[in-house]
């Protein structure tokens, strides 16, 4: 796992209720790497058990019938509308590439979107703020 020097967990005001988000301490510049994490594959006939508890919020689709969570801080970014990151899932590495979208300030949330472009009629489980 590699990671930016400087991320750090702290209290996010897009979970609305006290939650918690992914931040840096030091300046992140566009198109830098900000973490390349590895991930753990829930097979097809496991997907159905996330839902039974919290890891429900917490994993990625992975392929075509698989889904994975993402070890590191991969897992625990918040969602954004206007995201100042994104990530890239290298399936045969069984990893996932963070990256800036644009320049994050030091002390920023780093937000990623959890639909893509192609997706904006999805549903979310949650009220994005």
């Amino acid at each position: 796992m590699q990671q930016i020097e400087g991320l750090y967990f702290g209290f996010s005001e897009k979970g609305g209720d006290g939650g918690r988000g992914v931040f840096c301490a030091k300046d992140i510049p566009e198109g830098s790497i900000i973490e390349l994490a590895p991930v753990i594959k829930i097979p097809e006939n496991e997907i159905d058990a996330l839902h039974l508890g919290r890891l429900h919020d917490y994993y990625f689709l992975w392929g075509q019938k698989e889904a994975a969570i993402c070890l590191g801080y991969g897992s625990l970014y918040n969602h954004s509308e206007q995201p100042n990151a994104d990530y890239q899932m290298i399936l045969r590495e069984d990893t996932i590439r963070f990256f800036a979208v644009r320049d994050i300030p030091a002390g920023e949330e780093i937000l990623i979107s959890y639909t893509h472009q192609n997706q904006k009629d999805v549903t979310l489980w949650f009220k994005a703020i």
